[in-house]
This record gives structure tokens, C-alpha cells and sequence, in this order.
């Protein structure tokens, strides 16, 4: 590796194509598919050939999975790059992005991965196209250890139009564990430039509301539960910041041509009079009872609400990315920092070269502020 951290030599073992790699341990911090999704939307964008090492070695069963195959093919379509490496368990890839694309992209993970993750990979790169892009995006569209798609579409998606991004979506078929068949369209209009964000002032709320849903073979009281046990927590808690508001939440079960097979889950959002967005959720399961995925969802909107931030603990990581992109400084406050953040730091820092700074608010010990200097991408076709 030269001074510059570029791999120069032929790794023949592993059937690597000669050339100079930027190497990214992908063993660092949260050590699993978020380092994936963000060196590949890095690399296409800033036109750095990758080498990632370790791949997912944080994780129970290291290496990668079905979503994240599917997900670097996805990035490779849009940017006409070569990708190599790239098998079920490997743990080291190489990418090597050559122009960024328009047009009709088509990713299906096969199985029940999830489609949000693949959205994860590549909405930033579609951004920065020479024209429209449209993603059609199957697999699972609620599952654990991923957003589910009405939090995607409803907390994630409004943060970042803070930035200035133009995209539409198209929720066709629900999918859920284990297996997915959902059905998911983005429609991207690039952008020429990101607006750097200044949300330091989470206000107080306004409006609480959501979606408890239920499908397949589920009968519609599945939902009523979790709305039910969910209401019930949120007016017992004694959190002041929601005293005399109503909750509404949207109780319905999902028809059969659109989520064939069954699942549950509840999705509660918050709005602010600074117009942040915040929200909780859960997901039922076998392990999980309605009552208890209600219960689940209250209180991780609660600790949301109660930490005084303007996004919660599962969209400040996401707004990173956009952050080192955008012009001048961006300043963010929110809970305290997750692995994920800390890791979306650390890789932007690495690919970018945009700087953080990360400090506790003193008017509330359980708020961090980020800042960022970023670099001020300008899309080269535009």
C-alpha cells in the first residue's frame, strides 16, 4: 500500500484485476453491510477505484449476503464499473466505477433482503446521473435490521429533501420475512448540487401519526392490538413533549394483490413546528406478540422525542453521506450517537475528505450536534 493508501500490487489468490485500489478495512467500528453501501456510493461518485477487505467480519456470519450482491450489482449497472470478488461469503471485493448512468434499473434480491438497503446504495449515486433514473427494487420491504419502507418513505425520505433531492416513490407489494416478494419504484431526478442543512432546533410537536398494518391470512384485529397497546404506552408514559396531542394512527389491513403473505408492523411518526420528522416502529413476528410490537414502537418513538434531536437514532446515520457532499457547513442535532453514525463518519471522512466535528449540546446532555464541512460535489453532467 503506498502513502496515499492506494493497494498496488496483483492479488492473484483472489482474482483481482491489476490496478490501484483505495483499501477500506471492512472489519471498522459497526463492521458490516453499512461499510458496503457506503464506500460503493462513495466510489461511484468520487470515481475512486475500492478494495474492502473483511468484509461484514463484525457479524455473526461474516462475508457477503444476498441484499449486498445485489446491492453492488445495482451500484456496477449505474455506473458502468467492473466489480470483482463479488460471491456468497466473500469477504473481500473490488469496484471500480467508470461513468455514471440514466435510465431503467431493475435489482432483485431474490430473497427476502432488503429493498430499503438497496435504496440505501444507490440513491446517492442516481442523484449525481446525467438524467432521470427509475428503480425497480425487489425483496423484502419490512424487516428487522433494516428500515421498513413506510419509514423510508415517510421520516427518511422528507429529511432529505432538506437537502434539495427530487425523488419519487412507488410502493407496489409489501414483502416481508421470510419470503419478501416485495416490490418497490424510485424515480430519481438528479440535482446539480446538495444544500448544506442547518436542523439544530427539533421544536416542539405538533402532530403524532402512523400506520399499523397488518396482511396475508392476519386478521385486521392483529393491527387494532398494536394500535391499541401502542396508544395506550405513548398516554402513560408522562412524557410532557406529547401531552395534549392526538394520536392518529391509521389502522387498515393490506389487500391480498398487494401483500399476499402475512406480516405486521407499525410505523409512528412525529412532526415538528421546525418541520423535523421523527418516528418509531416495530415489526410483529412469531417471537413477537401485537401487543408487544405496539409496546415496542411507543417507546422507541419516546426515546426519539425525549432526546431532543431533530432525526432519530435510525436517520442520523443516513444524513451523513448527503452532508459530506453538500457545500460549506451542515449542523445536525440528535440523540446520541449510534455505531452507525460513527461509522458513516468515519468512511465519509476517508472517501471525501469532508470533515466532522461532533459535540454533547449543553442544554441537553442527551443531544449531540454534528457538523460538517463538506465538499461541495458538483454532478459533472449538469
Amino acid at each position: 500500500m503506498d502513502k496515499n493508501g492506494y493497494f498496488q500490487r496483483f492479488d492473484q489468490q483472489n482474482g483481482l484485476a491489476l490496478g490501484d485500489y483505495f483499501e477500506i478495512d471492512g472489519s471498522v467500528m459497526e463492521g458490516g453491510g453499512q461499510v458496503i453501501r457506503m464506500c460503493a456510493g462513495l466510489a461511484s461518485l468520487t470515481g475512486k477505484p475500492i478494495r474492502i477487505v473483511h468484509v461484514r467480519a463484525g457479524r455473526a456470519k461474516p462475508g457477503l449476503k444476498s441484499q449486498h450482491l445485489t446491492g453492488l450489482g445495482l451500484v456496477r449497472t449505474l455506473t458502468g464499473g467492473h466489480l470483482e470478488g463479488v460471491s456468497l461469503g466473500s469477504s473481500l471485493i473490488a469496484f471500480r466505477p467508470v461513468v455514471l448512468k440514466q435510465g431503467e434499473y431493475f435489482a432483485d434480491t431474490k430473497t427476502a433482503g432488503a429493498v430499503c438497503l438497496l435504496g440505501q446504495i444507490s440513491l446517492p449515486v442516481a442523484l449525481f446521473s446525467p438524467g432521470p433514473v427509475s428503480l425497480q427494487l425487489r425483496g423484502g420491504t419490512n424487516c428487522d435490521m433494516a428500515p421498513q419502507i413506510d419509514e423510508f418513505t415517510e421520516i427518511l425520505l422528507p429529511n432529505l429533501r432538506n437537502f434539495g433531492v427530487n425523488f419519487e416513490f412507488e410502493v407496489v407489494r409489501k414483502g416481508f420475512f421470510p419470503k419478501g416478494g416485495g416490490e418497490v419504484n424510485f424515480f430519481v431526478n438528479p440535482v446539480r448540487m446538495l444544500k448544506p442543512i442547518m436542523m439544530t432546533d427539533p421544536g416542539t410537536i405538533e402532530k403524532i401519526y402512523g400506520w399499523s398494518f397488518c396482511a396475508g391470512s392476519l386478521p385486521l384485529k392483529v393491527a387494532e392490538e398494536m394500535t391499541y397497546s401502542a396508544k395506550k404506552h405513548l398516554k402513560s408514559s408522562g412524557c410532557e413533549l406529547i401531552d395534549n396531542i392526538s394520536i392518529d394512527i391509521e389502522t387498515y389491513k393490506e389487500d391480498r394483490d398487494c401483500c399476499p403473505f402475512n406480516g405486521n408492523g407499525l410505523v409512528i411518526v412525529a412532526k415538528t413546528s421546525t418541520g423535523c420528522i421523527l418516528g418509531g416502529s416495530a415489526l410483529g413476528s412469531n417471537k413477537k406478540s401485537p401487543r408487544e410490537a405496539g409496546i415496542t414502537a411507543a417507546e422507541e418513538f419516546l426515546e426519539a422525542v425525549d432526546c431532543g434531536g431533530c432525526v432519530d437514532k435510525h436517520i442520523q446515520d443516513q444524513m451523513i453521506i448527503f452532508m459530506a457532499l453538500a457545500p460549506g457547513e451542515s449542523q445536525l442535532v440528535t440523540g446520541p450517537l449510534t455505531l452507525h453514525t460513527l461509522t458513516a463518519i468515519h468512511i465519509a471522512e476517508t472517501l471525501t475528505g469532508a470533515r466532522f466535528t461532533k459535540e454533547n449540546c449543553e442544554e441537553n446532555s442527551k443531544a449531540w450536534k454534528i457538523t460538517c464541512q463538506g465538499i461541495g460535489y458538483t454532478n459533472p453532467f449538469l
